[in-house]
């Protein structure tokens, strides 16, 4: 299936010191390559996006969200659809933070500081707590935590057909001999272009792929068994192992920290936690 374009938002009134934009993208849509005249923060409260941006295009879900500095070309678009938030903030209010795009992890109260900001967006603010919350926003993004690892996302041809693909159906058990044949072309020739495109093998973004999925699926109320095996794993205890080694805990033991309100009904769909 082709992607089609959204037309991008006119730059308004410069950000002081911020502007939140609220959108809903619809599946396979996206804004193609812009940039703006001061600082941005790509985020999506549900959903998952896609950002390109010179050399780098990957893949961001509420758990993330990229600073992009003023000036920044890039492109935003969902695979699946998101309900978008745009962050512009002035290039004063930004000082001290990165001066690279920079993908970074969302802590639960920078989440709720955003959707606040994004309800109050535009309302009369005689006691000044918009400007509070805009404090709080700037001060968590000054203390977030830059993320490395984020999944690594193609921008077109047959490694977005794969990429799409193993998004829908992490499960899906073909490698690059499949999947070459499939494509027309042998597998050496498919291993040297996701390298060259991703910076790694299919089997290590296929892993990375699966991380990415399992907290999506564990924050939507998804319990450890159920995500286990959307994933592909053959067990629950298998996914745990994979994903303690990623992220040094349990699944449970992680959404307990991300979500605590959530911890009491993830352990009722799930029982015990796993070890």
């Amino acid at each position: 299936m082709t992607w089609e374009t959204i037309a991008t938002p006119p730059d308004a009134a410069p950000p002081r010191p911020i502007t939140v934009r609220a959108q809903s993208i619809p599946a396979r849509r996206y804004f193609p390559e812009h940039e703006h005249r001061w600082n941005q923060v790509v985020y999506a409260v549900s959903g998952v996006l896609t950002v390109a941006v010179t050399g780098r295009s990957f893949a961001i879900s509420p758990e993330q969200a990229v600073w992009l500095p003023t000036g920044t070309p890039h492109r935003v678009g969902s695979l699946l659809g998101a309900e978008f938030r745009s962050l512009w903030i002035a290039d004063e209010a930004g000082a001290g933070l990165p001066q690279t795009p920079t993908v970074f992890g969302v802590s639960p109260l920078l989440q709720a500081l955003i959707v606040e900001a994004a309800d109050i967006e535009g309302q009369d603010d005689p006691d000044g707590y918009s400007g509070r919350v805009a404090g709080l926003i700037l001060d968590q993004l000054r203390r977030a935590r830059p993320l490395p690892g984020a999944l690594p996302w193609p921008r077109g041809g047959a490694l977005a057909t794969i990429c799409e693909a193993l998004y829908a159906d992490p499960a899906d058990p073909r490698g690059p001999e499949e999947w070459g044949r499939d494509l027309g072309m042998s597998a050496r020739t498919l291993a040297r272009r996701f390298e060259a495109g991703l910076g790694m093998s299919l089997r290590s973004w296929r892993r990375r792929l699966r991380l990415f999925k399992a907290i999506e699926l564990l924050g939507g109320g998804s319990g450890v068994t159920q995500t286990a095996m959307e994933l592909g794993y053959g067990s629950a205890s298998a996914f745990v192992y994979a994903f303690r080694t990623d992220m040094g805990c349990s699944p449970q033991a992680y959404m307990r920290r991300r979500l605590p309100h959530r911890g009491a009904l993830a352990s009722s769909h799930a029982g015990s936690d796993p070890s």
